[in-house]
C-alpha cells in the first residue's frame, strides 16, 4: 500500500496589502501519494506557485497562511517552528523555481551551491559533498560534471542552469519535488528535455512530484492526477485522460481549446474571453462566471461544490448540476 505524502487540507492564504487583502488561495485541498506525479494547471494569478510556497512555507510578507492544515506524513507543517521546517525544507520537500538564472546565486560557483544544502542537510564532509555535486550534475546530464562545479551561473546556458536546479533540488533525495513552472523560461527543444529528465529521474528514485504549469500540453504524459485551479480554487480535478478526453468545467474546457492540434485541419485557437479575475474583489458565486460564455444567473449568485463526475472525476461547476437535473427529467418522461 502506497503510503501519503502531503495531504493539503482547505487551505487559505491571502496577501495584506495597502489596497486589501488578495486571497490567493480559496480552500484547496489534495493529497499526494508517495510515487505520484501531480500536475496543477491554471493560469498566472490561479494560486498555483502561492500553493507551492505556502507547502514549503517560503511566503514572503504581506502574504500568511489564513487558515488549512498541510500535513507532511501525518505531520502538520503549518504550526511547526521555523527551525523545524528547515529540516524538512530542501532535505524532504525540495522546489525548483521557474527562472533558474534569479534563483541562482550569480556570486557563488554552482558547486558551492549545491554543496551548501549537502552540508546542510546531511552529515558529508566538505569532500564528500563535492563529491556529490558531481554526481548529481551527472546524473542530471551536464557534460564535464567536475569543470562545471567550479563555474558561476551566467558562464551557463538555460537549459544547463535549469538542470542545475534539478541538481541542486534532488541533492538530499527528497521525497517530494514541487516544479514551479520549470520550463518556462526555455525554448521548446530543451523544455522537452528537462521533462523527459524529471521522468526518468522520478522513475529512477521514486519520488513523488507536484508540477505546477499554466500549459496543460506540458503534463499531458507525465501526470497520473491533474487539478485545474481557478481563482485559488480547484475548479476540477481527475485523472490526465479524464481532463483531456472529458473536461467537465467551462474554464477546462477553454484551456484544451487554446492548445494548438498538430494534425487535422488549421484552425484559429479561441483564447478565453476577458480578463483574469481581481483577487482583490472575487465574485460572490463561481470566480469563472464573468468569463463563462456559457454562465448562469445561479454562477453568479452560488459558489459551486465539487461534483463527482466518476470514481476519477469531479468539477465544480453548476453546467453540470443543470446536467444531472436535466437527465433526471429526462427519465421521468420516458
Amino acid at each position: 500500500m502506497t503510503e501519503r505524502l502531503l495531504e493539503v487540507r482547505d487551505l487559505y492564504t491571502s496577501f495584506f496589502t495597502d489596497a486589501g487583502e488578495v486571497k490567493a488561495v480559496n480552500g484547496l485541498s489534495f493529497n499526494l501519494d508517495e510515487g505520484e506525479v501531480l500536475g496543477i494547471v491554471g493560469e498566472s494569478g490561479s494560486g498555483k506557485s502561492v500553493t507551492a510556497y505556502s507547502i514549503m512555507r517560503i511566503l514572503t510578507d504581506p502574504g500568511i497562511i489564513k487558515s488549512g492544515k498541510i500535513l507532511y506524513k501525518g505531520q502538520d507543517i503549518v504550526s511547526i517552528p521555523d527551525k523545524e521546517m528547515r529540516k524538512i525544507r530542501g532535505a524532504k520537500i525540495s522546489i525548483i523555481f521557474q527562472d533558474p538564472m534569479t534563483s541562482l546565486n550569480p556570486t557563488y560557483t554552482i558547486g558551492n551551491q549545491i554543496e551548501e544544502a549537502i552540508l546542510l542537510h546531511t552529515n558529508r564532509t566538505k569532500k564528500e559533498a563535492r563529491e556529490r555535486a558531481i554526481e548529481m550534475l551527472k546524473l542530471v546530464g551536464v557534460n564535464e560534471p567536475e569543470k562545471r562545479v567550479k563555474q558561476y551561473p551566467h558562464e551557463l546556458s538555460g537549459g544547463m542552469r535549469q538542470r542545475v536546479m534539478i541538481a541542486m533540488a534532488l541533492a538530499c533525495e527528497p521525497d517530494i519535488l514541487i516544479a514551479d513552472e520549470p520550463t518556462t523560461a526555455l525554448d521548446v527543444t530543451i523544455q522537452a528535455q528537462i521533462l523527459e529528465l524529471m521522468q526518468k529521474l522520478q522513475k529512477e528514485l521514486g519520488m513523488a512530484i507536484i508540477m505546477i504549469t499554466h500549459d496543460l500540453g506540458v503534463i499531458a504524459d507525465m501526470c497520473n492526477t491533474i487539478i485545474v485551479m481557478y481563482g485559488g480554487r480547484a475548479c476540477e480535478r481527475g485523472t490526465a485522460d479524464e481532463i483531456f478526453y472529458n473536461p467537465c468545467h467551462e474554464y477546462t474546457k477553454g484551456l484544451m481549446r487554446s492548445i494548438p492540434s498538430v494534425v487535422g485541419k488549421r484552425e484559429r485557437l479561441i483564447p478565453i474571453s476577458g480578463t483574469p479575475i481581481d483577487q482583490l474583489n472575487l465574485p460572490k458565486g463561481c470566480a469563472f462566471a464573468p468569463r463563462c460564455d456559457n454562465a448562469m444567473r445561479i454562477c453568479m449568485e452560488a459558489q459551486p461544490d465539487e461534483i463527482l463526475i466518476n470514481k476519477d472525476h469531479s468539477a465544480a461547476c453548476w453546467m453540470n448540476v443543470k446536467k444531472v437535473y436535466e437527465e433526471e427529467a429526462g427519465k421521468e418522461k420516458a
